[in-house]
């Protein structure tokens, strides 16, 4: 049974929803300070409706309505309902690079800076600065805690770990607890920028002589729009005009949230591990990250399964719950049962690619339709820098912040069919 986390930071709150056939306006209300920035008459403004709330879209849409587009956000359930609200929202300056995602991480990395400086970070969205470490742990028979402290190792892991190694510092690693950053990030959009939030299911986009031109939401409702994004994480791949030129396919991973009852012995350390059964077996590879609130966030045991239509429809295996139990009550004896509730036992589904890198740009032979998806284990983190780029892509027609040609869905034209 899946086991919501409850809010532990202020959160912004919903109200004022109006009803529309099968859909649902939401707006959000942000108690702040700041004065909404003046905008150009409605009818001058570009109408951009961005389809997906998740991490990807609402950074989207927030930089968007910054640049002062005229912001409609469609989204199926509600907003960080899936993984970006069941993410582990850790950070990383420089673990991408050497590879394609590594000026969006670096870039991404700096604006989770500022945002938080903008945003009051550390207390609207737990974002802080941690440490990483990587140790090998293999189960024993016979559960039990060392008494002796290992170097390098905080404290609190008193299990039979080893090999314990430094692999990110607070100048290199942070986290944001997802749900609280993407939720912040909207509410904040909304109240400045005007974006307007839909509930509702996107059935088809529009298109006429080659440019796209609406969505039609399930029930009929058409929005117009001089652009659209499609940033529908895993469920992008349902959508004939991006499956008929690439693949999304959706990676389950499941997690649990416990609340020692010594919450103040956790030091902010993300842990990285090799993990083996007693029973023997190969490797898994588990992660542990302590959040400010006093939780413990761990994740791992995901496999490739088909991804179904209604995000709510997301549910843990019992059995993958219960290995991430045993791995939290190996690693520290503070995360055992008896000394630790279970807040949430949980299940998302990341948005992958064949390889593995994602797509973002125009879609090929659709003017005006663009995508942001397959971001992986990685949402979170790129989440500020894709959207920040695919704003300036739409409205300034390239991206300068990061350069987006290695993400172009262009890439996957040659052997599969174009979407007409």
């Amino acid at each position: 049974m899946l086991v919501t986390s409850p809010f532990l930071f202020p959160v912004p709150s919903l109200g004022q929803i109006r009803h529309s056939r099968t859909s649902t306006v939401i707006s959000i209300r942000l108690s702040s300070s700041s004065s909404p920035v003046s905008y150009m008459e409605d009818d001058q403004r570009k109408r951009v409706v961005v389809c997906g709330g998740g991490v990807i879209g609402v950074c989207t849409a927030y930089f968007l309505a910054k640049k002062g587009a005229a912001v409609t956000l469609l989204e199926q359930s509600s907003v960080a309902c899936a993984a970006s609200g069941k993410a582990g929202g850790f950070l990383a300056l420089d673990w991408c690079d050497g590879g394609p995602l590594s000026a969006l991480a670096r870039a991404s990395f700096n604006l989770h800076r500022s945002l938080a400086q903008d945003l009051d970070g550390p207390q609207s969205y737990g974002y802080r600065l941690l440490t990483a470490v990587s140790l090998s742990i293999t189960e024993s028979q016979t559960p039990h805690h060392r008494q002796n402290h290992i170097p390098t190792l905080p404290n609190w892991v008193d299990g039979p770990a080893r090999n314990p190694r430094i692999i990110g510092t607070t100048e290199t690693t942070a986290q944001v607890h997802p749900q609280l950053f993407t939720r912040t990030l909207l509410s904040k959009a909304v109240a400045d920028g005007g974006v307007e939030v839909l509930i509702g299911k996107l059935e088809s986009v529009e298109v006429e002589g080659g440019e796209a031109t609406a969505v039609v939401v399930e029930g009929g409702r058409r929005i117009g729009a001089d652009a659209v994004i499609l940033a529908l994480g895993p469920w992008s791949g349902k959508l004939s005009i991006l499956s008929s030129i690439f693949r999304v396919y959706g990676l389950k991973a499941h997690s649990i949230v416990l609340e020692p009852k010594e919450a103040g012995a956790i030091s902010p350390h993300a842990l990285f591990l090799s993990y083996r059964m007693a029973q023997g077996g190969e490797a898994m590879d588990p992660e542990v990250y302590p959040r400010p609130t006093g939780e413990v966030y761990i994740c791992g045991m995901s496999a490739q399964v088909e991804v179904p239509d209604d995000p709510e429809q997301v549910v843990g295996n019992p059995e993958s719950i219960a290995v991430l139990k045993r791995v939290a009550e190996t690693v520290s004896s503070h995360l055992g049962e008896g000394e630790a509730v279970v807040k949430a036992e949980q299940a998302c589904f990341l948005p992958c690619t064949d390889d593995s890198v994602p797509v973002i740009g125009e879609v090929p032979g659709v003017k005006g339709c663009y995508v942001a998806t397959g971001h992986s284990c990685w949402g979170i983190l790129n989440g500020p820098a894709t959207g920040a780029a695919v704003a300036e892509l739409v409205l300034d027609g390239r991206a300068s912040i990061v350069d987006l040609s290695p993400f172009s869905p262009t890439r996957f034209i040659g052997g599969r069919k174009r979407w007409m």
